[in-house]
């Protein structure tokens, strides 16, 4: 569970988060334009934080009564680990990703790590799936996994735990995906659909006839229909019959979408929003669009999961700032709050600003919500790091096999208590 503590010292930096030196003049209405922007986004963020209380929007167990809580615990060292999963011979496995394969120095003990969900007197316990358990009670069934590369490591995990039971597999791309394969035995079709924001988007130039932006003084920046699903995943919702979503990653993401070079400029049936919106007022426009657009054209019977944001561990500055991730073994619960409180560069306000967005938006849908945000913000030690064959650290991704896969468990069982409960 996310504190509201740390929720609201995330919505008190938005106004912050944005702001860039320039070296370069400024045309004056863009620039007046985007100073009343982040004072719309300062203000509606402190708004949020006396009236927000971003609860999960699944079962909440009453921990005094023996149950579990699967989004909030501790990780417990098994030195005698169980039988791989999966190994890095799995082909699936994005070559970044593959921390035994590149030799990361602790890359065979993240696994030894094993999640101990809170409460029932420290008696709960998140099993492993069985896969060829899975296999056959999904035969006949297919699972698209929508959004960035996040969701795709969630998605290579479960292909590999899978294959490692049931070798007859055919690779294909089903509605629009950008990787998908069917276990030919069971007739079970897993798919990966990227989408980093969701909805369409692309660059815009201005009109040399003009228009409400050009009028604005704006030249150039990358339109955002948050009415209009991004063509990769828009034929997901009629053919799968589970989805899992994720966004988050590239909306606060400053070398991609600059608030002064490039900025978001968000339209609605066509037409540009006047005067424009800040990011996170786009994200909110975003998500109800695509939630009712998915509930809208979900096949009957259909399962949906939106995943809470995966954190990020870059320690002395973020990717592009020389910031890296050395640790070794997981983050005690003092060094999580340290790591991760805006007077340390703030690393973690990603996740905090989109789960907070996510909380509000999803309420009152038929989503279900994968909390694995706590989990995973104590597993420093489980990205590539250096191993991951970037100019830069990468502190964002997971190792293969690595904490993905205990998503991935925590969403079997999540299946399993759906199916139990309808």
């Amino acid at each position: 569970m996310l504190s509201m503590s740390r929720l609201r010292l995330a919505a008190s930096a938005v106004g912050t988060a944005t702001a860039r030196d320039q070296s370069k003049k400024i045309p004056l209405f863009p620039l007046v334009s985007l100073v009343c922007f982040a004072s719309i986004f300062l203000v509606l963020s402190l708004s949020r934080r006396a009236s927000l209380s971003p609860q999960p929007l699944q079962y909440k167990p009453d921990l005094r009564s023996g149950s579990c809580d699967y989004a909030d615990g501790a990780w417990i060292y098994h030195p005698d680990p169980k039988p791989d999963r999966y190994d890095s011979s799995c082909k699936e496995i994005y070559k970044g990703w593959n921390c035994i394969a590149n030799n990361k120095s602790n890359a065979r003990e993240i696994v030894k790590w094993r999640w101990q969900p809170k409460g029932n007197g420290g008696r709960c316990n998140l099993p492993q799936f069985d896969p060829a358990a899975f296999l056959e009670s999904h035969r006949d069934i297919s699972i698209g996994f929508v959004g960035d590369s996040l969701n795709r490591n969630m998605f290579v995990s479960l292909f590999c735990t899978l294959k490692r039971v049931s070798n007859e597999v055919k690779k294909w791309r089903p509605a629009g995906a950008d990787r998908g394969f069917t276990f030919l035995q069971y007739n079970l079709t897993i798919a990966y659909h990227r989408t980093n924001l969701l909805a369409r988007y692309g660059r815009w130039s201005a009109n040399g006839n003009g228009g409400e932006l050009e009028s604005l003084g704006y030249k150039e920046g990358y339109r955002v229909d948050v009415d209009i699903p991004e063509g990769t995943w828009a034929d997901a919702p009629s053919f799968h019959d589970i989805l899992v979503f994720n966004t988050g990653h590239w909306w606060w993401a400053p070398s991609k979408f600059d608030p002064l070079k490039s900025p978001m400029l968000f339209f609605v049936k066509g037409q540009p929003l006047i005067p424009p919106v800040p990011p996170d007022v786009g994200l909110d426009k975003v998500l109800k669009h695509m939630i009712k657009f998915v509930e809208n054209g979900m096949r009957s019977g259909g399962i949906k999961f939106f995943r809470t944001e995966s954190p990020r561990h870059f320690e002395g500055g973020d990717w592009d700032q020389g910031g890296s991730c050395p640790r070794q073994q997981p983050l005690l619960p003092e060094q999580v709050e340290e790591l991760f409180s805006l007077s340390k560069n703030g690393t973690n306000v990603e996740s905090l600003l989109v789960n907070l967005h996510l909380f509000k938006d999803l309420e009152g849908s038929s989503f279900h919500i994968l909390d694995i945000t706590k989990m995973s913000e104590f597993r420093a030690d489980a990205h590539p790091s250096t191993a991951g064959g970037k100019r830069h650290d990468d502190c964002m991704h997971w190792c293969l096999p690595g904490i993905t896969d205990t998503w991935n468990d925590l969403f079997v069982m999540e299946l399993n208590r759906i199916k139990v409960t309808n």
